[in-house]
């Protein structure tokens, strides 16, 4: 039972360190902000689907990863 007690400790140290923030919730804000712009909207501008456009069946993806990690290691 002392794991539980050392868990309440640490989740106690981390809501009463937020309450008390002043500029550190503005920080974390845009944190966030920044994390939702990179993996929300950059990914599909981006970073498009390569194996959904291009086959229509897991064996035609299976089969070009396969292929394109065989060619790479060589």
């Amino acid at each position: 039972m002392q794991g539980i007690g050392f868990l309440k400790n640490i989740y106690s140290f981390y809501t009463e360190g937020f309450k008390n923030m002043t500029v550190g919730k503005t920080l974390w804000i845009i944190v966030l902000i920044k994390l939702f712009i990179m993996f929300g909207i950059l990914k599909v501008f981006f970073f498009p689907n390569y194996l959904n456009e291009h086959f229509r069946d897991d064996a035609g993806k299976a089969n070009h990863v396969r292929t394109e990690l065989i060619n790479k290691s060589k």
